[in-house]
């Protein structure tokens, strides 16, 4: 798929989620998903995400991205961990092919350089189970 392709399903896929909320997946669920991401994280790292050197980390876990909604400065890296037990994840950024699969324990990692809001979202997962983010870039 080209990447101005991708780029234009990303737009509908995001703006369709947007549009109706309710897709996106059991709202009162989340916080609890993430809770447990950070301490699989912490299992298997034996720290806390957020002390991660130079990069912000978003775990991926039960098919949510944990914050899913981040806000970092220009220059920033992201580290995308896959928490899971089981399953792989990807991510696709606008402009950007996509990422390798991620399998359990492993890791994609994108450094924003631009800023505004872009969405990005879980190859295989985004239109099953509705895998999108999102990371607000300041200047």
């Amino acid at each position: 798929m080209t990447s101005h392709i991708r780029t234009a399903v990303l737009s509908t896929a995001v703006a369709l989620f947007a549009a109706f909320p309710g897709f996106a997946g059991g709202e009162s669920n989340v916080d609890e998903i993430c809770a447990t991401a950070e301490e699989r994280y912490v299992e298997l790292f034996g720290h806390a995400s957020s002390e991660e050197d130079g990069v912000t980390v978003v775990t991926m876990y039960k098919y949510n991205f944990c914050p899913a909604a981040i806000t970092v400065p220009a220059g920033t890296t992201v580290r995308w961990v896959n928490v899971d037990k089981r399953t792989s994840h990807s991510v696709i950024v606008p402009g950007k092919p996509e990422s390798d699969r991620a399998f359990p324990e492993e890791a994609i990692e994108f450094t924003f350089l631009v800023p505004g809001d872009q969405d990005y979202l879980c190859g295989p997962h985004w239109e099953t189970q509705k895998m999108i983010g999102m990371v607000q870039v300041t200047p």
